[in-house]
């Protein structure tokens, strides 16, 4: 499989020594579904509407009182702590604790008038998610790794999105180096019985499932996230697919930040991975698109569909619904 933006944590990567490895589906090290809100007793109204407003979003959101010990006590417990501190006490309190980041939980902080939430450890591991939750109820998302900030969507987040996990954590040093540069190139997908060999500046990526489909996606902009919704389930019914056999969403990069797509994958809990205008060029599909002699680029719907999938191969040519969102499925 080929993709364009990638997003990356470098600073993390650059200063770990540790070689730390993700091996199993639980430990891809990307969502945080166990969450710890570690307050001060005066700050708990503020931690208990946090937890009513985020708390159906994670497996468990539970509320612990601080103390001096709370972080060591509570350390391997959880994926992800919010801190209802300031950041200097959740550092100075949990600097010693820290190993590995891989194995590490995330840490983001919030103030108790939810202004910002700043992950300090951990943005690609949780804590950006959790800090892009916190927004919904007003806080600003203070992310400082490199990824947000150049807007590129890294090996890790690549990970999350395709529902597979990172073996080789090393290798993401260099690979998400190249993905700032926009050095990386396509992501390949290999299908086996087969051996490879590979050096440190190769990031492997394992799938948690089966080979699925992809739901190829393009779009007018603004359209809404039930545009997305009714138009994939559309298509899906002329297939013998369902949502469970979806991989991921494909699309461009130049939609990658359409809020309707986005929301519509977070309610259904899909991936999205976004693909540049030179994968998508190399992998148009049959429907003639006029964008293709408006602007350079091919349809969306059907090139991302058949980049993204294991055979590159469409399953449903081009559908479009209420002249909105057009898709095509590809495995």
């Amino acid at each position: 499989m080929s993709s364009g933006t990638e997003n990356t944590d470098t600073t993390d990567d650059a200063e770990s020594d540790s070689g730390g490895h993700c091996s199993t589906a639980d430990s891809d090290g990307e969502v945080a579904e166990e969450i710890a809100i570690v307050s001060f007793g005066r700050k708990m109204e503020t931690a208990e509407e946090i937890q009513a407003e985020i708390g159906d979003r994670y497996e468990s959101i539970e509320i612990l009182e601080y103390h001096g010990d709370v972080f060591e006590e509570h350390w391997g417990e959880y994926d992800c702590f919010i801190g209802l501190m300031a950041s200097g006490i959740a550092m100075r309190k949990t600097a010693h604790l820290l190993d590995d980041k891989w194995e590490d939980p995330a840490i983001c902080v919030v103030d108790e008038e939810l202004t910002w939430a700043i992950p300090i450890t951990g943005g690609h591991h949780g804590a950006n998610q959790v800090a892009q939750d916190l927004a919904t109820m007003g806080a600003v998302p203070a992310m400082t790794t490199a990824s947000e900030a150049a807007g590129k969507q890294g090996v890790e987040s690549r990970a999350k999105a395709m529902d597979a996990h990172v073996v080789n954590g090393d290798s993401t040093v260099k690979t998400n180096l190249a993905v700032l540069d926009e050095n990386l190139g396509p992501v390949a997908r290999l299908e086996g019985p087969k051996a490879v060999l590979v050096g440190d500046d190769v990031t492997v990526l394992k799938r948690n499932k089966q080979d699925g489909i992809v739901l190829g996606t393009g779009s007018v902009s603004g359209a809404s996230k039930d545009a997305f919704v009714a138009a994939w389930e559309q298509a899906l019914e002329e297939t013998d697919y369902g949502f469970e056999d979806v991989e991921f969403v494909g699309t461009a990069t130049r939609k990658e930040d359409e809020e309707g797509l986005l929301a519509a994958a977070d309610e259904l809990d899909l991936g999205v991975v976004v693909f540049d205008k030179e994968t998508l060029l190399a992998h148009e599909g049959p429907t003639p698109s006029r964008s293709k002699d408006l602007i350079g680029w091919p349809g969306v719907s059907e090139a991302s569909a058949i980049a993204g999938g294991a055979e590159n191969e469409l399953v449903l040519e081009k559908m479009g619904y209420e002249n909105e969102v057009t898709v095509a499925i590809g495995r």
